[in-house]
């Protein structure tokens, strides 16, 4: 195929002319105040309400009301310890202090004036791991409480008419923040595989509701990458190889996440599954020529954008077609030019992680800097808060950072949070309700694929169910599910029926399975010996309820491989 030309879309005018009236309007006699000292809870003056309206006239109204500190506060969304806005462990303490001076994550709020805060599942004492007691994530009451706290802190802040952004990643399969209590939906590659985008959208609107009812109004999901590569950080992460099919999806998945008043931020830009290395550890190259990203890295993207996203995530990756050496972060060309310019994305632009080794480059203040003038809008989970927050002061006052460029992003993260006001939260009886559970169970139904051997009813029992690298509550997950279909299953002796998950490989399989099930990517079932194969692409209990009624001869499997397997068809069941 030849190059695709993608033509300018939405030009975005009315915000230009937007931010060039907020900053004339600076200029002389009444310009704002320059500097302020950062307020008290009891001393902050309150900011006028903003006009009732359209989402833009309110932040409109408000950003002529802030500070330049409220300002620079606004475009930072760092990460903070502990599991309470007010009360958190020493532990947590100590982590909060390294990071930004303080005790509390709604010190944090109040001292640097935050536009919002990411849910992180990892601790001060172990940043990778969940060695101490808590996180910002333990279960539902504990982040409604957490979220009820930081929204307290924030209300008493100029810029407090504005909803408060909370943040978590909760794409499903291998990264969920939060597990306990809630729907689990089926991974996205297990949405691919089902290839309904009404589904996907069911599914989805279960997922925005329940964050919703958590107090967290913004996901950074889904991820919009193609998997072009056998990456193994995208993974199961991603909808798939096929570009259309993962189009459908992104559009699916966002619309419902809207839809229950919570932001999709399609991530990430402009395309982790066309590399194979993992920006957590350095900087991936993507090697492909233009017309390749534009026929099969942005079409998702573009979807996601058309179906309403008020976020995209930019990704740190070295583009050779676009901006050889910078990483996309930081990249006015693939930002500015390619994401606003020619796919016409008009909302809030986020950095992926600033912690990560291709921000650590440069210092925290500097690397602020540069992604708010490459056309970035927030910068997500910064090394150092402080430092972040004086260096962007600093670059405003001294021109490096433009006031107009400023001014811009805060207009567009401020007319998201408007966008996000005025909606009630579901209440927390939904979370895991009988009918949330229905809209994750029909979407792993649909997902599970054989790729060798019967359609419908390969064991009939006894089974006994192993698996790799203990999983000890999957594999009860799955004997359970077989029990209710009327399935003996034994402990050993048994039809063997083996899964395989997620960092699973050739050396996990077992030759004398009867059945190999794959629950993350399934390139591993390429050197399976089973004379059957299925993959269900995730792990989830929905999955295994779905995978029990496929053995069982219950369910017909529907879902076709939405990455290639060597040597193996993409399903055996005719559609």
């Amino acid at each position: 195929m030849g190059r695709v030309s993608i033509a300018p879309r939405r030009a975005g005018v009315a915000l230009a002319a937007l931010t060039a009236l907020l900053v004339s309007g600076c200029a002389g006699g009444s310009r704002r105040p320059r500097s302020t000292p950062p307020p008290s809870p009891s001393a902050a003056a309150p900011a006028p309400t903003p006009t009732a309206g359209d989402p833009a006239a309110r932040a409109a109204a408000l950003v002529r009301a802030l500070a330049d500190e409220d300002l620079v506060g606004q475009v930072l969304m760092p990460y903070a310890y502990g599991s309470s806005a007010t009360r958190v462990s020493p532990g947590s303490a100590a982590g909060n202090r390294t990071l930004a001076g303080v005790d509390t994550p709604a010190e944090m709020v109040a001292k640097f004036r935050l536009g919002g805060v990411i849910l992180v599942g990892f601790s001060a004492d172990d940043p990778t791991s969940g060695n101490q007691a808590t996180t910002n994530v333990d279960n539902p009451r504990q982040v409604r409480d957490l979220t009820t706290g930081l929204r307290a802190a924030a209300g008493k802040l100029p810029a407090g008419p504005a909803p408060f952004l909370i943040g978590t990643d909760q794409e499903y399969g291998v990264v969920t923040r939060i597990t306990d209590g809630v729907t689990l939906l089926p991974s996205p590659l297990a949405a691919g595989a089902a290839g309904n985008p009404a589904l996907t959208e069911a599914a989805w609107r279960v997922a925005g509701a329940e964050l919703a009812a958590m107090g967290i109004n913004l996901d950074f999901a889904p991820v919009a990458d193609v998997l072009a590569t056998r990456s193994t950080v995208i993974g199961s992460r991603s909808f798939g190889a096929d570009p259309k099919n993962a189009s459908a999806q992104v559009a699916g998945a966002v619309k419902g996440l809207q839809a229950a008043g919570v932001a999709a931020s399609v991530k990430h830009f402009p395309g982790h599954g066309l590399t194979g290395a993992d920006s957590h550890k350095d900087l991936p190259v993507v090697a492909q020529p233009r017309p390749v990203l534009d026929r099969t890295a942005f079409p998702p993207f573009t979807a996601g954008i058309d179906a309403g996203a008020m976020a995209v995530m930019s990704a740190h990756l070295d583009v050779k077609a676009v901006d050889p050496g910078t990483p996309a972060t930081f990249s006015r060309k693939l930002l500015t030019d390619v994401l606003r310019g020619q796919l016409g994305f008009q909302g809030v632009v986020i950095t992926d992680g600033m912690n990560m080794p291709p921000a650590k480059r440069w210092s925290p203040g500097e690397a602020a800097v540069r992604a708010l003038n490459a056309g970035n809008d927030l910068i997500l989970m910064t090394p150092n808060v402080s430092q972040a927050y004086h260096g962007l002061l600093a670059a405003l006052r001294e021109g490096s950072l433009p006031r107009a460029r400023l001014v811009e992003a805060v207009t567009r993260v401020l007319t998201m949070k408007f966008k996000l006001a005025d909606r009630p939260a579901p209440e927390m009886s939904t979370l895991n309700s009988p009918a949330h559970r229905k809209a994750a169970n029909d979407l792993a139904a649909a997902a599970v694929t054989v790729l060798r051997g019967r359609c419908g009813g390969p064991v009939t029992g006894p089974v006994t169910v192993t698996s790799s690298g203990g999983r000890d509550r999957t594999r009860a997950a799955l004997a359970g599910a077989l029990t209710a279909a009327g399935v003996k299953v034994v402990p050993s002796g048994g039809t063997l029926v083996h899964l395989v998950g997620y960092g699973d490989d050739a050396g996990d399989l077992r030759a004398d399975a009867a059945v190999t099930v794959a629950m993350d990517t399934p390139y591993v079932l390429a050197g399976a010996k089973s004379p059957t194969l299925l993959a269900t692409y995730s792990s989830s209990r929905a999955s295994m309820t779905a995978l029990a009624g496929v053995l069982a001869g219950k369910a017909r499997p529907g879902g076709r491989s939405p990455v290639p397997v060597s040597g193996l068809p993409a399903t055996t069941c005719a559609a």
